[in-house]
């Protein structure tokens, strides 16, 4: 399988996701190669399947100021903030089926309501957040993943390298990456991933990211001087390829 890498630059959220259903529909017949979209979006909170109106903090007038959109979309999980300094990457592959007796049930952050081809969805999401553990090892970072969610988190001693967060805070992990996805009756996937290179985190004050009331931190908080955007998107397209043993 060969993947094709697009790089989409700052581009708006309706226009990506719009995108990704007309890749997708190539994909499922055969005439487009499975493709991974690396982009940035202007300010937006997105809700998932799971999404819950009171983890939305900041009233109308504070979004209007803030200069934020909002949308109810159809991956997994609840709220989320994207925006300029985060490498989102909607990686458009289709799964492979597997048999029904190796089939992992449920997944909590990201499936769609309807499954004539079942897939690893679980697999799918674990591979993943191994991808985005890779590349953040390649700037000098530990990260992993936490029992029963979904994600890529930093420990309470890798959190206390931060310089701009708070003291309490440090003690704590922190969710430096998020995760959300949608697999169509196809088993093409859509959404994808957010890493935080070094975006403006004050804009994770007007939400509870994911309903969880944790800390979230930024590869700009732990790296001097902060990675580029495109030496991250590098690092994030030879992951991929290895991760998913996919040819260049």
């Amino acid at each position: 399988m060969v993947l094709e890498v697009n790089d989409l630059g700052l581009i708006d959220y309706e226009t990506a996701w719009k995108l990704q259903d007309e890749y997708a529909a190539q994909i499922a017949v055969g005439t487009r190669p499975p493709t991974l979209l690396l982009l940035e979006h202007p300010h937006v909170y997105t809700f998932g399947r799971k999404g819950n109106a009171d983890n939305l903090l900041w009233n109308e007038s504070q979004l209007k100021e803030k200069g934020i959109s909002t949308h109810w979309v159809d991956r997994g999980g609840d709220v989320t903030y994207h925006g300029p300094g985060q490498l989102v990457g909607y990686p458009l592959i289709p799964l492979n089926p597997i048999r029904p007796d190796r089939f992992q049930g449920e997944v909590t952050d990201g499936e769609d309501a309807e499954r004539p081809v079942r897939s690893d969805y679980v697999g799918y999401i674990r591979k993943l957040e191994e991808m985005l553990i890779g590349v953040l090892m390649r700037y000098g970072i530990a990260s992993g993943q936490r029992p029963g969610k979904t994600g890529v988190w930093i420990q309470a001693d890798v959190h206390s390298r931060c310089v701009n967060c708070k003291p309490e805070d440090k003690q704590k992990p922190a969710k430096i990456a998020a995760i959300g996805i949608k697999v169509d009756v196809h088993g093409v996937t859509r959404h994808g991933f957010a890493l935080n290179v070094n975006p403006d985190m004050e804009y994770w004050n007007g939400i509870i990211p994911c309903g969880l009331p944790e800390p979230v931190v930024s590869l700009a908080d732990l790296v001097d001087p902060v990675p580029a955007m495109e030496d991250v998107k590098k690092r994030i397209s030879d992951e991929v390829h290895s991760v998913f043993e996919i040819e260049k």
